[in-house]
């Protein structure tokens, strides 16, 4: 059965205007992070970064459809199935997130928590020298996941013959009919 796709409204504008917003405050806060001369700005962006994840654990419970965690829980079944289907050649199209985009998304949540957190204890001088590790480590880590997902969207738009990124901007994205999942 051929397929036919049309444009449906996926991610609603406050969940975009977080995702580009938490782009800017961790690539701000991670490119100043060695620079005294930059240390304000790098404050200034990790508080922006704490502040948009508390907006979105928040907007995960009580936002639209494809924003809400329930939406898109990552169940270790979901997303062995949806790794399997990409192994297969024959990727599941979901409309929200895909069962490997919702881990990265709980990874990035969890780990700029972790940042946030350690980041305001360095800078208030508590934990030592332990917390200051803690921070570089979660923000190295977090990088790391930034690249992983960034991969991932590149991977993604070209197995779904989506642009992903461009749905991130526009909130719109390709729904298939002859593969109704997500």
């Amino acid at each position: 059965m051929p397929s036919t796709s049309q444009t449906v409204r996926v991610w609603d504008l406050p969940t975009r205007l977080f995702h580009w917003s938490l782009a800017a405050s961790f690539l701000v806060a991670f490119i100043t992070a060695e620079s005294e001369k930059w240390r304000d700005i790098h404050v200034l962006a990790g508080y922006g970064l704490a502040g948009l994840i508390a907006f979105r654990v928040l907007w995960g419970f009580v936002g639209s459809r494809h924003a809400r965690f329930a939406d898109f829980l990552p169940t270790p079944g979901k997303v062995v199935a949806y790794l399997e289907s990409l192994l297969a050649g024959r990727p599941r199209h979901y409309l929200g997130h895909n069962p490997a985009g919702a881990v990265a998304i709980f990874l990035l949540l969890a780990g700029g928590l972790i940042v946030a957190a350690s980041g305001y204890a360095t800078y208030n001088e508590i934990g030592g020298h332990l917390l200051e590790e803690v921070h570089d480590v979660a923000a190295n880590g977090m990088m790391a996941l930034v690249i992983i997902h960034l991969a991932g969207v590149v991977v993604s738009s070209w197995l779904h013959h989506e642009n992903l990124v461009k749905a991130m901007i526009t909130g719109r994205k390709q729904t298939h009919h002859e593969n109704p999942a997500g």
